[in-house]
């Protein structure tokens, strides 16, 4: 083989070394904004459920929200340092290693977003979060990858309108977190024949609205037989839940000491 032969194989050795390097480093780095995002949803999901304190001057929604906000800030310095990993063509040579990630963070950040204003954030309110201090972005945010993370959202949304029942003012907070959903898979179908793997998402955008549905039902069925004022009622939807809750647990417990 000669030597110029050789230089050649060289090179090429050196640019797949660096190639498998960075994807490595950027699966890395997803699997963190995976991580952090995922906990960030926990935490807005348990700070919402939270009793008020005597010295909180905002509702829990407002808090959590701000939390949220704070702990993705983590997020922020991960795409930061990957910015120069993924300058120009390259952001599309490994956008497969990128979007999970991003897709987890775009599910966490418009579920605290939906908290605080109760609206759906846009795609460029999204990009604004990818910037750089001079406002130019870390690396371009796809429609698909917005769509993807933003269907996931819906999950979240239902196991927030849910465990709100038992608060007062918790069947409204169903009835227009419902309605809310209904409207993003009325929209987000539309885009299912130009975005893969959006109709799968989709259909378990149908599940969590037919559970919220069912929830949502059920407490207005039931309230319906009792001539009450409004708050009387969520009282009563709340010990009728912490009731359920309780023989749940009790039957759990049955069934454990059981097996033994």
């Amino acid at each position: 083989m000669t030597t110029t032969t050789t230089s050649i194989f060289d090179a090429f050795r050196i640019d797949l070394d660096e190639h498998n390097d960075c994807r490595e480093r950027l699966i890395k780095a997803s699997r963190d904004v995976t991580n952090i995002s995922k906990k960030t949803i926990f935490l807005l999901h348990r700070i919402v459920l939270e009793t008020p304190r005597d010295s909180d001057t905002a509702p829990s929604a407002i808090r959590a929200a701000r939390r949220g906000r704070e702990n993705l800030g983590q997020v922020h310095l991960i795409y930061a340092t990957m910015k120069d990993e993924l300058v120009g063509d390259r952001f599309w040579r490994y956008e497969r290693q990128v979007s999970p990630g991003l897709q987890e963070y775009i599910e966490a950040l418009s579920f605290a977003h939906f908290l605080e204003h109760g609206t759906l954030i846009t795609l460029p309110q999204v990009q604004q979060t990818l910037c750089d201090s001079d406002g130019v972005p870390l690396f371009p945010l796809t429609i698909s990858d917005y769509l993807l993370g933003i269907s996931d959202l819906t999950g979240e949304l239902m196991r927030y309108a849910i465990s709100g029942l038992s608060k007062r003012g918790g069947r409204s907070q169903a009835m227009d977190t419902l309605a809310f959903v209904r409207n993003c898979k009325a929209d987000f179908d539309l885009f299912t024949p130009s975005v893969p793997y959006l109709s799968k998402k989709q259909s378990v955008t149908a599940q969590s609205m037919k559970k919220i549905e069912e929830a949502a039902y059920a407490i207005v069925v039931r309230t319906s037989e009792y001539d009450l004022s409004p708050e009387m009622l969520d009282d009563l939807v709340a010990q009728t839940l912490a009731g359920n809750e309780r023989k749940r647990k009790g039957r759990d417990s049955d069934d454990e000491f059981d097996s033994r």
